[in-house]
């Protein structure tokens, strides 16, 4: 079994090989030596029993809340004491010192994402100056320059600043960008890249109004500048890339996306965040024939799905993607949907259907019928529906994989407005816990 299943992810990654190139222009030796280098790290990041990871991230949810009342949930803003409410949260938050530890958060990720660490093993770097003028020759001190440089690094900022990105920001592997400490937005310009890379982290930025850029010569190394074609708009594209984790973002009003996993992407975590004012929030999975994607595995923890959005919370296809504890209070069509069999395991969601009464269903399929889409492995366990909402099971129901003595259910939808309160960009002070 494990030799077949080792087999379906070779040839899976075989297909890499002949992918679009997105935004490539001339894919010379140093893209086809990133191309294949990803895809290796792709192989080594996909795990085979996904089940055995969201088991994981139920049970560290359960030990977050030992001890919690349900009953002391809050409907105004939390005004108090710093409160981490989540297990990621718990791992980091709440600690005086923590710009003297920033680095401990390379310690806190859960889900397919676990083992990303980003610039954990690196210097740190300070981005002062937030222009973006020379995209082929950086200038010292930006944000471009911090994000091609080679080995581990931990970029974080000295002061509040708004970077307006001239072309896509490309990012090279084992990178933190760290916006603790400072109100940090990339808008009004491109978004940010992440391609053929392993080993990103992304946490406290705000990103929202970006545009396409037009493409041209872009330094995407400290060895290499190379030709861009026009960038899609996307807020954060993740582009055959592995052990990825996106936290504690505020994101809205992209030209296209919020968050792109796609073209052989896996281990990647998206939790803490707050998403906005949009029409396509997430697209996981590239397309309808691009089989590449059934490695795809990732978590969506801890976010809130607020006001503005439309649908795409996310769609899928292909691949395995776990949406666990996240509160969804608004959609105008969808919240989750899909296409080419992903598997979808919801679970402890709060779902608040909107007023319309053709969008009360959570889930969409799209372009099949129900005898196809029955034996679709789509399951909802313990999420809460609210005003109408509902959601239609299909495919085999879950193996456990817990140890003996660990059964323990995912926490249910209820707690879910607790574990997202915190959710988005925090305002993070020297000497003051966050």
């Amino acid at each position: 079994m494990a030799n077949n299943k080792l087999g379906l992810v070779l040839l899976l990654l075989g297909a890499m090989a002949v992918m679009a190139r997105a935004n490539i222009a001339e894919f010379d030796d140093y893209w086809r030596e990133r191309e294949s280098t990803a895809r290796k790290l792709a192989e080594e990041a996909y795990h085979p029993e996904p089940e055995e990871v969201t088991d994981e991230i139920n049970l560290h949810v359960t030990k977050a809340l030992e001890g919690f009342n349900s009953t002391r949930r809050q409907l105004k803003k939390y005004t108090g004491p710093c409160d981490a409410t989540n297990p990621i949260d718990r791992c980091w938050r709440c600690r005086r010192n923590w710009q003297k530890e920033r680095k401990r958060l390379a310690r806190c990720v859960k889900g397919f994402g676990r083992r990303t660490t980003g610039g954990l093993r690196g210097r740190f770097y300070v981005v002062t100056d937030p222009s973006d003028n020379n995209v082929a020759s950086p200038k010292r001190g930006t944000l471009r320059h911090a994000v091609i440089q080679k080995g581990p690094l931990w970029i974080y900022f000295a002061r509040d600043m708004v970077i307006r990105l001239k072309q896509e920001l490309i990012v090279t592997s084992h990178k933190t960008i760290d916006g603790r400490g400072a109100q940090v937005h990339i808008a009004y310009g491109a978004g940010i890249t992440i391609q053929y890379v392993h080993n990103v982290i992304l946490h406290g930025l705000k990103i929202h109004d970006i545009v396409g850029a037009k493409g041209g010569l872009i330094r995407d190394s400290v060895d290499h500048v190379g030709f861009r074609t026009e960038s899609d708009g996307d807020g954060i594209s993740i582009f055959g890339s592995s052990n990825v984790w996106l936290d504690h973002l505020s994101m809205r009003s992209c030209q296209d996306g919020l968050i792109d996993v796609i073209m052989g992407s896996t281990a990647v975590t998206v939790s803490n965040s707050h998403f906005t004012h949009h029409n396509d929030v997430m697209l996981f999975g590239a397309s309808d024939s691009y089989q590449g994607d059934k490695i795809m595995q990732v978590t969506v923890a801890f976010n809130h799905f607020g006001q503005g959005l439309v649908q795409r919370m996310p769609r899928c296809r292909w691949g395995f993607v776990h949406v666990v504890n996240n509160d969804y209070t608004h959609w105008l069509m969808y919240a989750i949907g899909g296409t080419s069999n992903p598997t979808i395991i919801s679970q402890g969601n709060r779902f608040i259907a909107p007023n319309n009464a053709a969008a009360k269903e959570v889930i969409k399929r799209d372009y099949v019928s129900e005898d196809v889409w029955k034996n679709w492995t789509w399951r909802s366990e313990g999420d809460l529906m609210m005003n109408g909402a509902f959601f239609k099971s299909s495919g085999r129901r879950l193996a456990r994989k817990f140890k003996k003595g660990d059964l323990i259910k995912p926490k249910p939808g209820t707690y879910a407005k607790r574990l997202t309160r915190f959710a988005g960009a925090l305002n993070c002070r020297p000497r003051k816990p966050c």
